[in-house]
């Protein structure tokens, strides 16, 4: 990950107005010279959350929860943190200069691609709305039931049929031939060595990340004679990865993160007719099969439970078999919903409306229930063998899920579907694997999988009390108990040692200041786990006192074990064995406490 520089850190800090990026997510209510709200972060009935006008930070009466814009993007929008950074450059228009050289510095800046694709954006937006070639896109449209504001909300659009037109008015517009190859829109599909641009003679439906910047494009034909396959893509580019992105996050975040569900479909246009109809919790994959990153992103935003609304064909049943299992084996409620053949929600929103999404909804089964009767269609179950083969398949798929009480009551409801012992089918089996510890990100692993790192944890924990409760003294209880060598993970370090400046020069603690020394991923990954989880604040004072305390009473145990082993080591005289074992007894008699303060 490229680091910023600290001018244009410093720049994007001036230029953020704290209220205006609050002011979309909730309602602030001005107050004075302030400005109040309901807090997003507890139950409230009287607004107890502030900010100061030109502040820079909020702050919770009621529940202590306070920070800059950086803190409330990761807490309520569950964004990373490089991820809240460049989506406030972008929203404030700061373009972030990066202190790293070599060829990192010859490519078009992230900035740069989202202003050309936005370009690009607003030109077959045009094109589709007000020229004579969008008519006959346009009444293919209407055709199809999506009236014209859906196509203004969600910026439809038309590629046009001769090439080179964008490309020579982005070219009179400033942009490089440069940015157009690296956003994806020139490339030599189709052969040849000149370049041309991807996007022809289609409907174009553009890609956002989260935070509302187009970064792709995904377009239809809609005439069989356009080079092709029915819907193409945006290449890979440092700002879209396909097999990353959820299309319609941007619309359905807010929901989804506060309800901790999401309903998730086959196509973009499903996914867009769903939120138009206000089921605005509703994704879907980019026409690549529905993955494990793609669960991975929902579980980040804190989903316990998904809803598969997928086309009602064979085909259909087969992608809820495969991604309800994805869900099941991170430890989501799974629940299906079962449209008869020939019926997808596009079709369903056309004969009945919302309702009749209401009652699909309602109707969904449970995916184990719904996994027993797919893979029981073709099977006697009144034959041994053809039921004996069906509960090993069965009983394999539900020991790939990784939680273990979630393996345990599948295994048993599957005796009872089955109409089986409980026992034939391995419940209560010693072999039952245990759950591993899931970080929301990637630690060192290979295979994608974070194993139990305790201390990690430990100085996580500490971290997240200081930075997310402004309750006074916690950070004089901390520094008169630890210091900045009592941490062991240099992340840890690199937070507590900018909280201990923060607080020495009389400021807040400022994310933007630790923005300035990510010159890896891992700080902004270690800031992300930490901002991402909740306190409980009302046993705030009770919990960072024993926090501090299994910290001291770990580092007392490392540096007696250290001792012993380097007496056992042989490597010291008898002199130095001495010293070490006085020192090692003053230690025993030490039994590590909390200051107070």
């Amino acid at each position: 990950m490229a680091r910023f520089t600290k001018e244009s850190l410093d720049e994007l800090r001036t230029r953020i107005d704290l209220s205006e990026v609050l002011g979309q997510h909730m309602e602030l209510k001005r107050a004075g010279a302030a400005f109040k709200a309901l807090c997003p972060f507890h139950d409230e009935k009287t607004p107890s959350f502030t900010l100061q006008k030109g502040d820079s930070h909020y702050h919770c009466f009621g529940c202590g929860a306070h920070g800059d814009a950086i803190q409330f993007l990761m807490q309520h929008l569950r964004m990373g943190f490089s991820e809240a950074v460049e989506h406030l450059a972008d929203r404030f228009q700061v373009r972030l200069q990066t202190v790293t050289g070599g060829d990192d510095e010859k490519r078009v800046g992230r900035t740069r691609l989202k202003e050309a694709l936005e370009y690009a954006c607003r030109f077959y937006e045009f094109l589709l709305l007000y020229t004579e070639e969008g008519k006959e896109a346009l009444q293919y449209l209407f055709d199809r039931g999506l009236p014209l504001d859906f196509i203004h909300t969600f910026r439809l659009g038309l590629a046009p049929k001769h090439d080179g037109l964008l490309g020579k008015l982005m070219r009179q517009s400033g942009f490089s031939q440069e940015a157009l190859e690296e956003a994806g829109l020139l490339s030599n599909r189709g052969g040849g060595s000149r370049l041309k641009e991807f996007f022809l003679e289609r409907i174009t439906f553009p890609i956002q990340d989260a935070a509302g910047s187009v970064i792709g494009f995904s377009a239809r034909k809609i005439r069989e004679e356009v080079f092709g396959g029915k819907y193409i893509n945006t290449v890979e580019t440092q700002l879209f990865k396909k097999s990353k992105v959820l299309f319609g996050l941007h619309q359905s975040r807010k929901r989804i993160t506060k309800e901790r569900q999401a309903i998730i479909v086959e196509g973009q246009l499903d996914a867009l007719r769903l939120i138009f109809h206000g089921f605005d919790f509703t994704v879907a994959g980019l026409g690549t099969a529905f993955g494990e990153a793609h669960v991975r992103e929902l579980v980040q935003l804190g989903v316990r439970s998904v809803f598969l609304l997928f086309d009602g064909d064979e085909a259909g049943r087969t992608a809820s078999v495969k991604v309800g299992h994805l869900f099941q084996k991170e430890g989501l409620e799974v629940r299906v919903a079962p449209l008869i053949d020939g019926v997808d929600p596009d079709l369903i929103l056309l004969k009945h409306g919302p309702v009749g999404i209401v009652k699909a909804l309602s109707a969904a089964e449970d995916y184990l229930l719904f996994l027993f009767r797919h893979l029981s269609r073709n099977c006697r179950l009144d034959s041994p063998a053809e039921k004996n083969e069906l509960l090993q398949d069965m009983t394999s798929r539900i020991r790939e899920w990784d939680n273990p009480i979630m393996i345990h009551e599948s295994l048993k409801r599957l005796a009872h579907l089955a109409k089986v012992p409980e026992e034939l089918v391995g419940v209560g089996a010693r072999e039952m694997r245990s759950m591993p510890f899931r970080q929301p990100v990637t630690h060192g692993s290979g295979n994608g999988k974070a194993t139990i790192d305790p201390d990690r944890i430990l100085e996580a924990d500490l971290l997240r009390w200081l930075i997310l409760c402004s309750e006074p003294g916690f950070i004089e209880l901390c520094r008169a108990n630890l210091r900045v060598e009592s941490f062991l993970h240099e992340q840890a370090r690199t937070v507590y040692r900018e909280i201990l400046k923060s607080e020495q020069e009389g400021r807040r603690f400022d994310l933007f200041m630790l923005a300035q020394e990510a010159d890896n991923e891992e700080l902004g990954l270690f800031l992300s786990e930490i901002v991402s989880r909740k306190v409980n604040r009302e046993k705030a004072k009770e919990l960072i006192a024993e926090t501090i305390l299994r910290m001291k009473e770990r580092n007392w145990m490392i540096e007696r074990e250290q001792i012993k082993l380097t007496i056992h080591s042989g490597t010291a005289n008898e002199v130095e064995v001495l010293e070490l074992v006085r020192k090692f007894d003053a230690l025993k008699r030490i039994v590590p406490k909390v200051v107070p303060v």
